[in-house]
């Protein structure tokens, strides 16, 4: 972890070696999106990276920005949206409180759209309506949440908003993304320092950001920021102290996705001068049964033998189930017809010619998925789930065997990770209080900043590129000044 110091009282800053109206901390998606917004507003920006170049973890994603309301990449395509409908959904499947700040998103999504593209971020005119994690065969529009999973398919018309930059086989749609975002960043020659890690906030007498302290190449120098600090600099999934601390059980068992640099100094920087974090404990695991979609048809089951989730649920939402379970330790079950392997490599347990066999054979209580499969299949056979509402696309009875058990245990699979907690912020991006005020001249976006899902249960693909771009640039136009209206 990179080491964060107290914050320091500005009259004790002998020398300011250099001097921004806005500095802007990390340059992946959230901080290059800050940056020209502050400098097209007409401010002094400097952006401060610690790695030898931009892109951060973003450029290591999927691409996929969770949009809607009814982008151009929607009605291209023949999907109506509204922002009404965004938010019923967005309301109904996160936790989130900040009801103001979640429709200022989904007011604005259709127009940020137009805006990445006009930044010559790519998207295909061609929508995928199957069930994927992500994809590297060309498509801009997939389903990438919980839209079609009840309660909120009930709330809001399900409607596909994973925006997914242009991808292929050889380059992932982060890559690209933040290829055409760095690219048109060049032609603003914004002043940046590369290798370069911001170690203490500058504060004044009220409390207020005044600047930061810098280190590099064993140099430490402060810089002055004359309106506005922008922390954007990645999650805490690095962090083996943080992530220990507030998501032990995922910590234990799970990869961290991201870079050296996601290690926290961001929610670190926030905290030293008294900003509230959020979410600490969410953390999106992921290790899809899907693709192949066909094994949604097959059921989840506990060591208890009972079904816990609905099987089509988004995979963070099935990992987070799976971690409230008795011992982390679930199955797929599947018959003869559904039976394919996972491709992330779920571990087969064994096969079985009857249901009581394969009781036997993982351990379950006597009588236990006997009576789950009958009670699934009975409902099934009337086309419905009438215990845990699985869409009617993938409700069939099983068959009558032989069966295959697919493990998804945690201590049996390698469950990758991001973490959704962070700095607490307004709609302008501005880092706030306990008491929820704005700590003055101090704001956050990206994974530096929490999420609207506060767990695993509630995330969508994109929630973490969609709104971090977008209040990335929220951020950086309020910093530059005081207003921060973008669309």
């Amino acid at each position: 972890m990179g080491i964060i110091e107290s914050a320091v009282a500005s009259d004790a800053v002998d020398e300011w070696a250099h001097t921004a109206d806005v500095v802007v901390v990390g340059l992946g998606m959230a901080g290059v999106c800050a940056a020209l917004e502050a400098h097209r507003a007409g401010a002094k920006v400097l952006v401060i990276e610690r790695a030898s170049g931009g892109g951060g973890a973003s450029a290591t994603s999927e691409g996929i920005l969770y949009l809607g309301g009814g982008t151009a990449l929607q009605r291209d395509l023949g999907f109506e949206d509204s922002p009404d409908n965004m938010f019923a959904f967005m309301r109904s499947s996160t936790s989130t409180t900040d009801d103001a700040k979640l429709r200022q998103f989904c007011d604005d999504s259709p127009a940020h759209f137009d805006w990445l593209e006009a930044q010559g971020v790519p998207f295909e005119r061609k929508a995928f309506t199957g069930k994927a994690v992500a994809l590297r065969t060309g498509e801009g529009l997939l389903m990438t949440g919980n839209e079609k999973v009840w309660p909120h398919r009930d709330d809001a018309a399900p409607v596909p908003r994973g925006h997914q930059t242009r991808a292929s086989m050889t380059e992932s749609g982060g890559a690209a993304a933040m290829k055409s975002l760095l690219a048109t960043y060049a032609t603003e020659h914004i002043e940046t320092f590369y290798d370069t890690a911001v170690v203490a906030l500058v504060t004044d007498g009220d409390g207020g950001v005044r600047g930061v302290k810098v280190r590099s190449l064993g140099e430490e120098r402060f810089v002055q920021a004359r309106r506005g600090v922008i922390i954007t600099a990645g999650s805490f999934n690095l962090s083996e102290d943080l992530t220990r601390r507030n998501i032990p059980v995922v910590a234990e068992h799970g990869r961290p996705l991201g870079l050296d640099t996601n290690d926290g100094s961001g929610v670190l920087l926030g905290e030293s001068v008294g900003v509230r974090t959020e979410g600490m404990d969410g953390v999106i695991a992921t290790a899809s049964i899907y693709p192949p979609a066909q094994l949604i048809k097959g059921i989840v089951v506990n060591t208890l033998g009972k079904r816990f989730v609905a099987e089509d649920v988004y995979h963070g939402r099935l990992a987070w189930n799976i971690e409230r379970q008795p011992g982390q330790r679930a199955y797929l079950i599947v018959d003869e017809e559904i039976f394919a392997y996972p491709e992330r490599g779920h571990p087969l347990v064994d096969g079985w010619e009857t249901v009581e066999e394969m009781e036997r054979g993982l351990g379950m209580p006597e009588g236990s998925l006997v009576a789950t499969v009958e009670a699934y299949n009975r409902s099934a056979s009337t086309g419905e789930d009438e215990e845990f509402h699985k869409y009617h696309d993938w409700v069939r009875p099983l068959g009558p065997g032989p069966y295959a058990a697919f493990d998804l245990s945690f201590d049996k699979r390698l469950y990758s990770y991001i973490t959704l907690g962070g700095l607490a912020t307004n709609v302008n991006g501005q880092a706030v209080d306990e008491a929820g005020h704005p700590v003055r001249g101090l704001y956050a976006a990206g994974a530096s900043a929490a999420h609207f899902p506060q767990t695993g249960a509630e995330y969508a693909s994109g929630m973490s590129l969609g709104p971090g771009s977008y209040f990335g640039r929220r951020a950086g136009r309020h910093a530059a000044t005081g207003d921060g209206s973008i669309c």
